[in-house]
Parts: structure tokens; sequence; C-alpha cells
């Protein structure tokens, strides 16, 4: 009789009574996905569980079973004595594999025997799934959002993640999905996470929040780089009252310029951007601007962008917008001085707009 209890409880509150929540699903899966806060212990890596499974196949389910048994035991054994070992005995830690099979049940066997109060996610990961996404695509959400809006270079994100610091709770579209929300927006270095990891890391930080309280969120498109975002949230984006930062084209370059250094000290980065132009610039427009790249002039490419691209994009889509607009707000988004009182203003309108923040 297996020592551990079951539960399929997914939700936040359920999940703080837990000191760990172990993964023990392959490095594969849960780079793909995992809950977030999930640790990685897995009981078979990728190859390992490569060959189980091809063993499996060709050969017999017995002889796959006792060298994965003996895979496990020695995994298993490797993280007791080293991920495992400074955990006391009051350790109460919840593990989950694919669908709250025999990986889990042979962690949580052998951890209950050690002592630990252990609790095995029934269902496993896609218990966990089906919670995210009725949360995220079936069930309305009483979300209380204020979009910060604006053109391209008007130092929104930097704004939003000032906004903590006065008390007001924001969701940072852009950071979860890793990706500045453009068409130069990838970060260099560094990929998207996967749909799934997207949705898990906006769900685990809706979880986070007051849901009685306002959040700001920066306006963005339905796509953030290649993440979809979900259609609760977006619904409530697009119903949304926002506040609107407008700064002159000539200071939004300039910020541009900085904000954007990895990328303009990119040249293929930059080739690869200028080739996924809705509109493909001519061969002449392609050489004026890899001249300014080869002169470090980083800020007249970037005019010269919001000019073509960036500004008509955004103007098409404010005309579209049917929410209201509470304020508009000028700054001059290089002065740490005006990107402080905007904060400072934002933090009173929304106060003014929910009746406090």
């Amino acid at each position: 009789m297996a020592g551990y209890q079951t539960t399929q409880a997914v939700g936040a509150a359920d999940l703080a009574v837990f000191d760990a929540i172990i993964d023990v699903r392959s490095p594969s899966e849960f780079a793909l996905d995992h809950v977030p806060g999930a640790e990685n212990l897995p009981v078979l890596d990728d190859a390992q569980r490569a060959e189980v499974g091809t063993i499996y196949v060709q050969e017999s389910r017995f002889l796959a079973r006792r060298i994965g048994a003996a895979h496990v035991a020695r995994n298993i054994a490797r993280h007791l004595e080293t991920a495992l070992a400074d955990r006391p005995a009051s350790f109460r830690p919840l593990i989950y594999c694919w669908r709250g099979g025999q990986r889990s049940d042979a962690m949580a066997t052998i951890l209950s025997q050690v002592g630990w109060p252990v609790t095995l996610l029934q269902g496993g990961y896609r218990t966990y799934r089906r919670h995210v996404t009725a949360r995220l695509y079936d069930e309305d959400q009483p979300l209380k959002l204020m979009l910060l809006d604006g053109h391209t270079g008007s130092a929104k994100t930097e704004i939003l993640n000032a906004l903590p610091a006065l008390g007001v709770q924001v969701l940072d579209l852009e950071g979860l999905a890793e990706h500045r929300g453009s068409l130069f927006g990838a970060l260099a270095g560094r990929p998207q996470p996967s749909q799934k990891m997207f949705e898990s890391r906006l769900l685990g930080a809706l979880h986070g929040l007051d849901l009685d309280r306002p959040i700001v969120v920066e306006a963005e498109a339905s796509k953030i780089g290649d993440r979809m975002t979900p259609p609760v949230l977006w619904r409530a984006m697009q119903a949304a009252p926002r506040i609107v930062l407008e700064a002159s084209q000539e200071h939004r370059a300039a910020y541009l310029a900085s904000a954007y250094g990895d990328i303009a000290a990119d040249p293929p980065a930059l080739e690869a951007a200028f080739a996924r132009l809705p509109i493909p610039p001519s061969r002449e427009r392609l050489e004026a601007w890899r001249s300014l790249i080869a002169a470090g002039d980083f800020a007249a490419l970037a005019q010269a962008l919001i000019g073509l691209h960036y500004d008509p994009a955004y103007d098409r889509a404010a005309r579209k917008a049917d929410a209201p607009v509470t304020a508009r707000l000028a700054l001059d988004p290089l002065d740490a001085g005006s990107r402080a009182l905007t904060a400072q203003q934002i933090k009173a309108l929304v106060t003014d707009a929910f009746g406090g923040v």
C-alpha cells in the first residue's frame, strides 16, 4: 500500500502548503513546461527514457521495465544524496510526472519510506495543464486592468517596471514571454519559452496578484513575438481603459537606440528583422540603413524604422481600439526624472479610476 497521499488540487493556495514541488519527468519535458517553482529531479533522463521506450516496443515489456527500474533506482538514490540531502524530517514535497503514473509513484514511494510526508499530484502534469487551460481559455477572470499604451520608444516597459515600488500591481507580459513585443524585440541569445510555459508563467503571475485590486499591463498585440496572449486575458485587455504615453519621434528614436543596444550591436539580427518587415524595404532603403549601422548611427536608423513601420502600425491599431483613453501623458523617455514623474501620475490615475491601488 502506498505510503503517500494524493491530490488533484493545483491552485496557488493548494501548492503553497508544500515545501517543494518536484517534477520527475525528463529534462526535455520539464523545459517545455512545468508548474512554476517546480524543481526537476528526473527519475529517467531523456536518453534513458528513449532507451526504455525502444526496448519496450522492439524487444519486451519485461526487459524494458527491469532496465527502467534500475535507472530509476540509481537516479532517485543520486537525488537523495545530492538535491535532497539537506531536507529536514518535516520536508513536505508534492511530486508529479506526466500523468501520475510509474515515474512519480516510484519517487513518492521511496521518499515516503524515508519518512517525509509526501503528496502525489493525481493525474500528474496533465491535471495541472487542464487547470491552466481552464483558467486562461475557459473561465473569465474578474480582472481590473489599466493598459499602458503609447508609440514604440515611449519607455512603457521601463515605467511599468517602476510602478510596483509605488504600490501599483503590474503584469509584465513581455518579461513573461521574454520578448519586447515588437519586430526587433527578440532578446539576444534568449529563445522565447514555449506557449505552454508562457501560459504557466502568466497564470503563476496572476496567482501572485490580488485580483480585487487594479493591475497595470502594457498594451500589446495579441501575440508577443511568437507567443499568443490567452483569450481570457486578451478579452479583458481589449475592454480595459488605457493611459497613453506621448513623446516626440526624435526622443523615442534616441531611447530605442539605447534600449535596444543588444540588437544594434548584432548586424545579423538586424538583417533578420529587416526581412520580417510586413512591407519589404527597397534595395536603396536597405543600403541606406546598412550605412547607418556601419556608421553607428542607431538613433537615425530607429527614427527611420519608426516612420516606416512602428508608428503606422501603432496608428492603425489605435484607430481600431474601442477602449476609452483615461489620460495622455507627455514625457521624455530618456529622462529619468520625466519617467519617475510619469510613474507617479499613472499611480494617481489608477487610484482615481479604481478607487485605490
